[in-house]
Protein backbone atom coordinates (compact mmCIF):
# COMPACT_ATOMS: atom_id res chain seq x y z
CA UNK A 1 0.00 0.00 0.00
CA UNK A 2 1.49 2.80 -0.88
CA UNK A 3 2.51 5.68 1.83
CA UNK A 4 0.25 8.50 0.89
CA UNK A 5 -2.50 5.78 1.54
CA UNK A 6 -1.10 4.98 4.86
CA UNK A 7 -1.13 8.87 6.22
CA UNK A 8 -4.78 9.43 5.58
CA UNK A 9 -6.31 6.51 7.61
CA UNK A 10 -6.95 9.15 11.04
CA UNK A 11 -9.26 7.78 13.83
CA UNK A 12 -12.45 10.16 13.54
CA UNK A 13 -14.15 10.61 17.12
CA UNK A 14 -16.99 13.04 15.94
CA UNK A 15 -20.12 11.12 17.76
CA UNK A 16 -22.14 12.38 14.88
CA UNK A 17 -22.04 11.50 11.16
CA UNK A 18 -18.78 9.24 10.72
CA UNK A 19 -18.23 8.86 6.70
CA UNK A 20 -16.49 5.55 5.77
CA UNK A 21 -12.90 5.95 4.69
CA UNK A 22 -12.26 3.91 1.24
CA UNK A 23 -8.95 2.07 0.53
CA UNK A 24 -7.87 0.09 -2.14
CA UNK A 25 -5.45 -2.56 -2.16
CA UNK A 26 -3.83 -5.01 -4.80
CA UNK A 27 -4.56 -8.30 -4.43
CA UNK A 28 -1.85 -9.42 -2.36
CA UNK A 29 -2.03 -11.08 1.40
CA UNK A 30 1.47 -8.74 1.99
CA UNK A 31 -0.88 -5.47 0.90
CA UNK A 32 -3.94 -6.79 3.28
CA UNK A 33 -1.02 -7.47 6.18
CA UNK A 34 -0.25 -4.51 5.47
CA UNK A 35 -3.67 -2.27 6.06
CA UNK A 36 -4.70 -4.50 8.78
CA UNK A 37 -1.70 -3.59 10.43
CA UNK A 38 -2.53 0.44 9.77
CA UNK A 39 -5.96 -0.18 10.75
CA UNK A 40 -5.19 -2.18 14.00
CA UNK A 41 -2.65 1.23 15.67
CA UNK A 42 -6.39 3.11 14.40
CA UNK A 43 -8.29 0.99 16.86
CA UNK A 44 -5.73 0.92 20.09
CA UNK A 45 -6.43 5.16 19.52
CA UNK A 46 -10.26 4.20 20.53
CA UNK A 47 -12.50 2.32 22.88
CA UNK A 48 -11.87 -0.94 21.15
CA UNK A 49 -10.42 -3.69 23.56
CA UNK A 50 -7.79 -6.23 23.36
CA UNK A 51 -10.23 -8.74 22.65
CA UNK A 52 -12.34 -6.45 20.22
CA UNK A 53 -9.14 -5.58 18.09
CA UNK A 54 -8.44 -9.41 18.28
CA UNK A 55 -11.60 -10.10 16.92
CA UNK A 56 -11.98 -7.39 14.31
CA UNK A 57 -8.18 -8.31 13.38
CA UNK A 58 -9.09 -12.23 12.60
CA UNK A 59 -12.31 -11.49 10.59
CA UNK A 60 -10.79 -8.78 8.91
CA UNK A 61 -7.97 -11.19 7.83
CA UNK A 62 -10.62 -13.68 6.66
CA UNK A 63 -12.38 -11.85 4.60
CA UNK A 64 -9.58 -10.26 2.69
CA UNK A 65 -7.99 -13.49 2.03
CA UNK A 66 -11.28 -14.85 0.57
CA UNK A 67 -11.13 -11.29 -1.82
CA UNK A 68 -7.79 -12.13 -2.42
CA UNK A 69 -7.52 -15.58 -2.96
CA UNK A 70 -11.04 -16.56 -3.88
CA UNK A 71 -12.46 -13.59 -5.64
CA UNK A 72 -9.78 -11.90 -7.52
CA UNK A 73 -7.48 -15.27 -7.75
CA UNK A 74 -4.44 -13.51 -6.73
CA UNK A 75 -4.30 -10.64 -9.38
CA UNK A 76 -2.49 -8.03 -8.79
CA UNK A 77 -4.31 -6.53 -11.15
CA UNK A 78 -7.29 -6.74 -9.56
CA UNK A 79 -8.60 -4.21 -6.36
CA UNK A 80 -10.28 -5.22 -3.22
CA UNK A 81 -11.72 -2.33 -2.04
CA UNK A 82 -12.36 -1.34 1.35
CA UNK A 83 -14.81 0.96 3.04
CA UNK A 84 -14.59 1.15 7.07
CA UNK A 85 -15.51 3.53 10.19
CA UNK A 86 -14.53 3.76 13.54
CA UNK A 87 -16.84 4.61 15.87
CA UNK A 88 -17.00 5.25 19.33
CA UNK A 89 -19.12 2.00 20.19
CA UNK A 90 -18.06 -0.16 16.68
CA UNK A 91 -16.23 -0.98 13.98
CA UNK A 92 -17.93 -0.95 10.39
CA UNK A 93 -16.67 -2.04 7.42
CA UNK A 94 -17.05 -3.37 3.88
CA UNK A 95 -14.98 -5.43 1.54
CA UNK A 96 -15.55 -5.81 -2.05
CA UNK A 97 -13.84 -7.67 -5.10
CA UNK A 98 -13.60 -8.04 -8.65
CA UNK A 99 -14.58 -11.70 -8.85
CA UNK A 100 -17.65 -13.44 -10.03
CA UNK A 101 -18.73 -13.87 -6.34
CA UNK A 102 -20.43 -17.12 -5.09
CA UNK A 103 -23.45 -18.30 -2.65
CA UNK A 104 -22.41 -18.20 0.86
CA UNK A 105 -25.11 -20.63 1.57
CA UNK A 106 -23.53 -23.19 -0.47
CA UNK A 107 -20.63 -23.51 1.48
CA UNK A 108 -20.36 -26.10 3.24
CA UNK A 109 -20.70 -26.58 7.12
CA UNK A 110 -16.86 -26.76 8.24
CA UNK A 111 -17.79 -28.15 11.81
CA UNK A 112 -19.72 -31.50 9.96
CA UNK A 113 -18.45 -34.66 10.56
CA UNK A 114 -17.48 -35.08 7.11
CA UNK A 115 -16.17 -31.62 6.39
CA UNK A 116 -13.53 -31.64 9.68
CA UNK A 117 -10.76 -32.45 6.83
CA UNK A 118 -11.57 -30.25 4.43
CA UNK A 119 -10.01 -26.81 4.19
CA UNK A 120 -12.99 -24.72 3.07
CA UNK A 121 -15.66 -22.42 5.06
CA UNK A 122 -13.55 -22.15 8.61
CA UNK A 123 -13.04 -18.45 7.29
CA UNK A 124 -16.74 -17.50 6.73
CA UNK A 125 -17.30 -19.49 10.36
CA UNK A 126 -14.62 -17.53 11.98
CA UNK A 127 -15.98 -14.24 10.73
CA UNK A 128 -19.33 -14.85 11.89
CA UNK A 129 -17.88 -15.94 15.29
CA UNK A 130 -16.16 -12.64 16.01
CA UNK A 131 -18.10 -9.82 14.18
CA UNK A 132 -21.76 -9.02 15.47
CA UNK A 133 -23.42 -9.02 11.87
CA UNK A 134 -22.09 -10.27 8.68
CA UNK A 135 -23.99 -9.89 5.46
CA UNK A 136 -22.97 -10.45 1.63
CA UNK A 137 -24.04 -8.51 -1.23
CA UNK A 138 -26.72 -10.27 -3.54
CA UNK A 139 -23.74 -11.07 -6.56
CA UNK A 140 -21.72 -12.68 -3.58
CA UNK A 141 -18.64 -10.31 -3.95
CA UNK A 142 -18.96 -8.16 -1.10
CA UNK A 143 -19.39 -8.70 2.66
CA UNK A 144 -20.44 -6.20 5.31
CA UNK A 145 -19.28 -6.66 8.58
CA UNK A 146 -19.69 -4.75 12.23
CA UNK A 147 -18.68 -5.55 15.90
CA UNK A 148 -19.83 -3.47 18.41
CA UNK A 149 -16.87 -2.56 20.89
CA UNK A 150 -17.41 -4.46 24.64
CA UNK A 151 -16.92 -2.84 28.01
CA UNK A 152 -13.39 -4.45 29.66
CA UNK A 153 -9.76 -3.66 29.62
CA UNK A 154 -7.85 -2.28 27.08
Amino acid sequence: MPPSTLQTMTLQRDVGHVPFREVAIPSDPTEARCFQDQLEQLLQQGRASSHDIFSIRLALEEALINAIKHGNQLDRNKKVNISYRILEDRFEVRINDEGPGFDPSDVPDPTAIENLERPCGRGLMLMRHYMDDVAYNSRGNGVVMHRIFRAGKK
